[in-house]
């Protein structure tokens, strides 16, 4: 099924949420192929039209940044690459939008998200995987009381919709730094996540806005990471 790529974002429906349901307790070709419209419609299509609709916002944080409204650009695969895991599934049961840079190395530069799973959603803004030499220089950032640090650390502070994610280092690296300035220093990796369950909001126009709302509050927090 083609997308309707002139019809706005009003939202997903509750036949989403059943639809990854679904997938997440039959998951093999036969179930997925019998509800393949049921993701189309669903699924993918919204998720077309939302790409659509923040994109052009988007690129107001970041030129660079890739909107194309298609599967392997902006939006994930439902199938699994099953070749290098444990886990053969054929398919997720999760799908995200990823606002990323339009370049190969993607992964170790900032980029913005929106998840959904069959009982919840996220969205905020991270590293997919960051290098050791990304967050060395953020430790090299802190350590030398960087103006820039302190004006994004400040902000994260005052708000309430985000919070700090990553797996961290046991071993402490630097014990004269005060504990919510540790939750950033010892990261391996780092993102900044808002968690929700399913709500009324997602069944909206309203989706729309808050994503705007809440990306741009963090537009500091990704200029600042890039640069790193």
């Amino acid at each position: 099924m083609e997308p309707c790529l002139f019809e706005e974002f009003t939202g997903f429906s509750p036949k989403t949420f059943i639809f990854l349901k679904g997938l997440q307790t039959h998951n093999n070709k036969a179930w997925f192929e019998k509800h393949r419209q049921d993701y189309e419609q669903y699924l993918l299509d919204p998720m077309r039209r939302l790409v659509m609709q923040l994109g052009e916002f988007m690129l107001t944080i970041d030129g660079g940044f890739e909107t194309t409204p298609a599967v392997n650009k902006t939006i994930s695969r439902i199938y699994r690459d099953t070749r290098f895991s444990k886990d053969k599934s054929l398919f997720r049961a999760n799908m995200w939008i990823t606002f990323k840079q339009a370049v190969k190395d993607w992964q170790s530069k900032p980029a913005y998200f929106f998840e959904l799973f069959p009982d919840s959603y996220r969205y905020g803004l991270g590293y997919y995987s960051a290098t050791p030499a990304t967050m060395t220089k953020l430790r090299d950032k802190i350590d030398e009381g960087s103006k820039d640090f302190k004006t994004v650390f400040a902000q994260f502070q005052e708000q309430d919709v985000f919070t700090l994610a990553g797996d961290k280092y046991k071993r402490i690296f630097n014990p004269d730094h005060p504990p919510e300035i540790l939750e950033w220093y010892q990261r391996k990796n780092l993102y900044v996540v808002s968690n929700h369950s399913i709500e009324e909001t997602l069944f909206s126009v309203d989706l729309l806005d808050e994503l705007i709302i809440s990306f741009q509050s963090i537009s500091s927090l990704y200029h600042f990471l890039k640069s790193l």
